[in-house]
């Protein structure tokens, strides 16, 4: 099972194991990593479940995609590796990935 890490914002680290075809911001709720709210439960309909994909990760994960670039407006510091995790799918590919939290989603 691919292995992702998330980082909160004080530094705190938690290695999580996740199935291949979850989605990163799944994978956060199931081990209840704290700060990835999920409001919407995956439906790219919010921007709770932001993160900072490593820039060492940004090509394999990809872009956004317009309507993920359109709710990533009403994210809290936004940057050029913002991503949604609800928008990440969990592949093999992506054992190892590492994420950021942001101080606060909203």
């Amino acid at each position: 099972m691919p292995k992702i890490t998330f980082i909160e914002h004080d530094g705190t680290r938690h290695e999580v194991e996740a199935e291949s075809g979850m989605t990163v911001m799944e994978a956060a709720v199931k081990n209840e990593v704290p700060g990835i709210a999920a409001e919407c439960g995956g439906a790219c309909a919010c921007a709770t479940c932001h993160v900072y994909v490593e820039e060492d990760w940004r090509d394999k994960v990809g872009r956004p995609s317009e309507s993920e670039e359109d709710m990533l407006d009403f994210a809290f510091d936004v940057r050029e590796n913002s991503r949604l995790s609800c928008q990440i799918r969990v592949t093999d590919e992506l054992d190892g990935l590492v994420v950021h939290i942001p101080e606060k989603q909203f």
